[in-house]
């Protein structure tokens, strides 16, 4: 089956692709949905240039497509109806149990006459966690909520040492699924080489703190 990964360039969305490349499915292109700027990344505020980077680590090409909030699910909408023009037949979330993501990802998918694959779906935190490290894949953590974490959460590495943190934190989401953090792939093994990048500085949004993050070359 010819499917595309909906791509944020995080934890979920690498672990899913990798998913369904071992169950036979043939991942054509990534689709990346990005600040109406053309800056950064809706969800995790990764810059344009490292994201196509990662994709070309991974040599599947990426579709990067400028948005707002408001307009989003129509230009989703109309990226995915030209990606139906290369005979793709399914899209591939790695949503875990937002119930509403779920439904929402369901019904735009079966408007387009497309299938939705869930891959993640209803699996234990911890136990996804671990099955993403033990896979290879290397991520650190590049946007938290100051709610849960504090800024020198940033830049930390996904293994056995931050799972062990992330429980000691009351009403956290091991995953983040509630947005308590982001992350970035850099490696695994779903990429063709790992990427070479330097941190900048963390900025502070309201509530939110992102860690600057480029190319080595840049």
């Amino acid at each position: 089956m010819k499917v595309f990964v909906s791509w944020s360039g995080g934890k979920e969305s690498s672990l899913a692709c990798w998913k369904v490349i071992k169950r036979g499915f043939e991942v054509k292109s990534l689709l990346n949905m990005v600040s109406e700027d053309g800056k950064h990344s809706r969800s995790h505020g990764i810059n344009l240039p490292l994201l196509r980077k990662q994709a070309e680590a991974m040599e599947i090409p990426i579709v990067q497509v400028k948005t707002t909030w408001k307009s989003y699910e129509e230009i989703f909408k109309k990226a995915v109806l030209r990606l139906r023009e290369e005979e793709i037949e399914a899209g591939v979330f790695g949503d875990i149990d937002l119930r509403e993501h779920r439904d929402w990802v369901e019904r735009v998918c079966r408007e387009l006459k497309i299938k939705a694959v869930l891959p993640l779906w209803g699996k234990a935190r911890e136990k996804l966690l671990k099955e993403f490290i033990e896979a290879g894949f290397k991520a650190i953590v590049v946007a938290i909520d100051t709610n849960y974490l504090d800024k020198e959460s940033l830049g930390e590495r996904i293994n056995e040492e931050f799972i062990h943190k992330l429980r000691t934190i009351k009403d956290i989401d091991l995953c983040g699924e509630r947005g308590e953090y982001h992350t970035f792939v850099y490696g695994g093994p779903i990429f063709k080489k790992p990427l070479e990048f330097i941190t900048g500085k963390k900025i502070l949004r309201d509530k939110r703190c992102f860690l600057e993050i480029k190319l080595k070359d840049e």
